[in-house]
């Protein structure tokens, strides 16, 4: 029998520039970027989790919802990942959710939980760059969340 996948939000941030926020791993060498993501706990749905990972991983709270994926997307974490957590999950399924941010750069914080620091540099960049700065593994999955939120997120500056 094969691992279960791991259910997981991930969270894409718009600024009101129409700018995606990515995020740098702390726990890597060479700037490896990611949206902001975490573990749905039992009983949670996914906007609260969405909310609640934002904030511990970034300390953000300025956000109003936009968009949920209707779909959950999924990629296998690959072998030296597996041996890392000792194959417990193969991989995550994602709830994707799009929110507006409308605070100020200043709110972003990665030390809201000093013990578990996920993140050590962040950037604004255009939704169509995040499938270029992520690992190969999940590049499939910013593919397609990229396309899905592009047209909300061009929606939201025009609104401005």
């Amino acid at each position: 029998m094969s691992s279960p996948y791991r259910q997981n939000v991930g969270i894409v941030v718009a600024n009101r520039k129409g700018k995606v926020l990515m995020c740098a791993r702390a726990d890597q060498k060479n700037l490896q970027w990611q949206f902001p993501q975490g573990g749905i706990e039992k009983d949670e749905d996914v906007v609260c989790a969405a909310r609640r990972e934002l904030y511990e991983e970034t300390g953000i709270t300025s956000v109003r919802l936009r968009q949920i994926l209707p779909e959950k997307l999924r990629y296998d974490f690959p072998d030296n990942a597996l041996r890392k957590y000792d194959a417990l999950y193969r991989g995550q399924e994602q709830s994707w959710v799009l929110f507006e941010f409308f605070g100020s750069d200043e709110e972003i914080n990665f030390f809201v939980r000093p013990e578990e620091v996920e993140f050590r540099a962040f950037e604004w960049v255009d939704i169509s760059e995040a499938p270029k700065r992520i690992v190969n593994f999940k590049k499939d999955v910013y593919q397609k969340v990229a396309k899905k939120f592009a047209a909300c997120i061009k929606e939201s500056v025009a609104d401005d």
